[in-house]
This record gives structure tokens, C-alpha cells and sequence, in this order.
């Protein structure tokens, strides 16, 4: 079974939605799980990101939403805010053929006060993190008594990070009576423990393991601590990859290696816990547009990025845990494209690799580190525009690419990725061309309205 039409249960307009969307073959996630979902048995899938798996829960609990009972009928939760706006937005591509479906997402992204307000009348579906729905159940801004579909996504991530005990409280307040969606990149005994305790007989989906790994070429270096940032410098001149993520274990190291990096002109931005939620939108819509050629991450804050064409990945320490190495790799080379991870490994870090050898049964290629090689500048092709006003002035991408290339008189050709988020645009611009852009934009008009723009350093 590789078509959705196979299934027979989506109905027609979804069956059009998805063509126009361009979902032709099902993932195989997709073709392993659907049938369980859509007939309403629980479900436990272990599938990476980039798998499809969002596309699998979603259009199963799609079809057991009635867009007339104003109650929440669905629920999903995420490790992180990153990741529950990414799954909130692939299901409203997915339910763009059914009329009045209302998709809240609960982080704490946004004020309490303002999310509290959006529950005055319940979504359909509630796309949560842990914690801030936790909030909200205690102040009883949200009934989960009508839950019908409940979903954990990356649970394992879940765990990482100590939401445990978070969500049994958030299952305490759903219906026994319920479908069960459990989806984890890893399958470790506490996630076993999880599935034993919150579903029923649930069908068991492995589509991929720690053996199957990514076709990624994969390079190891050998490098003293003091010698990671200098060799990383050398490495990113040599290959000058547009687009590449370097991972951290530490925030502190996020944080270093970054900035090393821009004193290099080497473009790079830091992606880490400890950074405000506008400024991790903007890094990654920044990244995402290719206004930055690097972007140096820790695991946590990574979940939920999804760039589609990553040229290169380098872990600049290595992870003790072979499938977080597997799932590291594995965001280059995606939809058949071909892909470079190369790995740093301290002398302090052997057993690490010795571990990583002996779990996936593979010989590492350890290459000599480069001779003399010179840093070279690594330069973005994109700059990013900020402009006040998003989906709440209503403003659409189409009216900012007709101020652009109306009356302001920008190459049409100068202008890239444009994003609308709730309260502000953003819009890449070739670099050469960005200040003349921002000078048009802060002189004209957009939709008959002044608006005040930008340039995002």
C-alpha cells in the first residue's frame, strides 16, 4: 500500500487536499500506522522527525473530529514550543478541506492572559507542551473531558527532559475511554513503561532503528578540546556548505562557538535554551531563509527544525548515546539528497566513540586533521527583514511581495522566503539589496498602511 487513496477511508476533499499538497506516496510510517489509527486502536510508532510521522497522527485524528461539537476533541503534546508550532501548522495544511476547524496551540510562547481568552470558545485540537497545559488544567481554562484522540510526540524527548510527571497529570484529566497515539525516535524502557501504563493493545509500528543508518558520508576527526573551534573554522572554509548545523552538548558551547564563529566571518547563529522565544523564531526563520549559513544547536533546542535541504552536519562533541547520533546525522541527506556528518572526538571523548562503534557495528573513518588550512570567510546570501505585522493585520505574503516590487521597485529576483508569523513578517532579501529594501519599506506602504521594518543582526 503506497497511495492514500489505498486506504479508503480518507474522504474525497482530503484525498484532493493531499494532492495539491503534494503528499503522492505514503511514507512508510504512514502506510504502517494509518490503517491502525484510522480504525481507532491505539498506536505505538517509533519514527524519527522527517519520517511523516505529523502527517500519520494527523490526518487519522482528523477524521474523528466533528467541526459542530465546539469541545476539544484532540490532543497533542510536544517536548517544545518549536515543535508543537510545527505540528500546529501541519495540521492546518491537512484540515484545510474542512470548514470552521479551530487549532490552538498552548507554550509559553505566548501571555497566559492571551491564550486564556483564545479558550473562550474550545478548539477542536490542542497542540500543547507539558507544562503550559498543566497551567492551564489547574486554572480550568481547558476541559479535556471530550478528548477523543490523544497523541505524544517525541516522547522520548519528553522524558529527556523531565515531563514524566507532567504527563500523567495531563492524562489524568482525559477520558480512559480514549485513542492512544504514542511516536518516539527512540524506544528505551521508560517509554516501553509509558506505552504499558496509557494504552490498550496498541499496534507496534518500528520503522526505523539505530542499525538503519542514514545515507550520510560520514567523517571522524581526532582533536584536542582546545583545537575543536579552530578545526571547525577550517573545515566550514573548505567545504563552504550553505546550510549546516553544528551540535553542542552545552549552551555554554552553543553559545562559544558561535561567537567564535562570527569573529571569523564565518555567519553563524545560536540556537539554546536559555534564549528568549522571539529571538529563537527569529534564528530559525533566519537560518530557514538562508540569511545564516550555520547554526549552532544543542539537541534540545533542534527539536522541531525542519530544513529540507541541510548540506552538512558536525558534531562538535560527540553524544554518549548512539541513537542521538543517528537522529543528529540524519537531518542531511533527506528525500534521497546526499549529506556530510563529521564528528569531533577529545582524546576525553574515546570511549564515546568506541561505544558509537560497537553499538551500530561500524568502522569510523578517521581522517588527518587538515594541514595549515586557512579560515575563510563564510558569508549568508540572505539578509531578513522584520516587519511589524503579521496574520493579526492580516497581511498575507502577497501583499508584501506587491509593496516590494510595486511602488518600491525591488527585483522581484532580490526577494526570497517570506514568512508570516501573529504579529510580525519576516522577509529574506539578497544581501546587497537589503538596505535599499529596508529604506523603501520604512518610506512606503503596505495594504494603504505605514509600517515600521528592520534589518535583523
Amino acid at each position: 500500500m503506497t497511495s492514500f487513496a489505498e486506504l479508503n477511508a480518507l474522504p474525497p476533499e482530503q484525498l484532493a487536499n493531499l494532492n495539491e499538497l503534494g503528499f503522492t506516496a505514503m511514507t512508510p510510517v504512514q502506510a504502517a500506522a494509518l490503517p491502525a489509527i484510522l480504525a481507532g486502536k491505539d498506536v505505538r510508532a517509533q519514527a524519527k522527525t522527517g519520517s511523516g510521522k505529523t502527517a500519520a497522527f494527523g490526518l487519522g485524528l482528523l477524521q474523528h473530529i466533528d467541526p459542530a461539537q465546539f469541545a476539544t476533541q484532540s490532543l497533542i503534546l510536544c517536548p517544545t514550543r518549536e515543535l508543537a508550532d510545527q505540528v500546529a501548522k501541519e495540521l492546518r495544511r491537512l484540515a484545510r478541506y474542512m470548514p470552521n476547524i479551530k487549532i490552538l496551540t498552548l507554550c509559553g510562547c505566548l501571555p497566559f492572559s492571551v491564550q486564556r481568552d483564545s479558550l473562550t470558545h474550545a478548539p477542536h485540537i490542542i497542540v500543547a507542551t507539558p507544562g503550559r497545559l498543566l497551567d492551564h488544567l489547574k486554572k480550568e481554562t481547558v476541559n479535556l473531558d471530550r478528548v477523543q484522540t490523544l497523541v505524544l510526540d517525541e516522547a522520548d524527548r519528553m522524558l529527556d527532559m523531565g515531563f514524566a510527571d507532567a504527563i500523567d497529570e495531563v492524562i489524568a484529566h482525559a477520558p480512559a475511554q480514549r485513542q492512544t497515539l504514542l511516536f518516539s525516535a527512540t524506544w528505551p524502557t521508560a517509554i516501553a513503561a509509558i506505552s504499558s501504563r496509557i494504552q490498550r493493545e496498541p499496534v507496534t509500528v518500528e520503522t526505523d532503528s539505530v542499525d538503519e543508518l542514514p545515507a550520510v558520508e560520514q567523517q571522524f576527526y581526532e582533536v584536542a578540546r582546545g583545537g575543536k573551534i579552530r578545526l571547525l573554522q577550517q573545515l566550514l572554509s573548505k567545504y563552504q556548505p550553505a546550510s549546516c548545523v553544528v551540535f553542542c552538548n552545552t549552551k555554554k558551547d552553543c553559545q562559544a562557538v558561535c561567537d567564535a564563529l562570527s569573529e571569523s566571518r564565518q555567519s553563524a547563529l545560536a540556537l539554546h535554551g536559555d534564549m528568549e522565544q522571539r529571538d529563537r523564531e527569529r534564528t530559525r526563520v533566519r537560518f530557514a531563509n538562508g540569511s545564516s549559513r550555520v547554526l549552532v544547536a544543542t539537541d534540545v533546542a533542534a527539536r522541531g527544525l525542519d530544513i529540507k535541504a541541510l548540506e552538512m552536519v558536525i558534531n562538535f562533541e560527540l553524544s554518549w548515546d548512539p541513537e542521538v547520533h543517528v537522529h543528529r546525522i540524519g537531518r542531511t541527506a533527506r528525500a534521497g539528497e546526499s549529506g556530510l556528518a563529521i564528528s569531533f572526538c577529545a582524546p576525553e571523548e574515546a570511549q564515546r566513540a568506541t561505544v558509537l562503534e560497537e553499538m551500530l557495528s561500524m568502522t569510523l573513518d578517521w581522517r588527518p586533521l587538515p594541514a595549515g588550512a586557512a579560515v575563510a570567510p563564510l558569508e549568508a546570501a540572505m539578509a531578513t527583514l522584520c516587519i511589524d505585522g503579521g496574520k493579526k493585520a492580516k497581511i498575507r505574503p502577497g501583499d508584501i511581495l506587491g509593496a516590494l516590487t510595486g511602488d518600491m521597485g525591488i527585483d522581484g529576483a532580490d526577494i526570497g522566503k517570506i514568512d508570516i508569523h501573529p504579529i510580525h513578517a519576516y522577509v529574506a532579501i539578497k544581501a546587497p539589496a537589503a538596505r535599499h529594501a529596508l529604506k523603501q519599506l520604512q518610506q512606503g506602504k503596505i495594504k494603504g498602511r505605514a509600517v515600521k521594518a528592520t534589518l535583523l543582526r
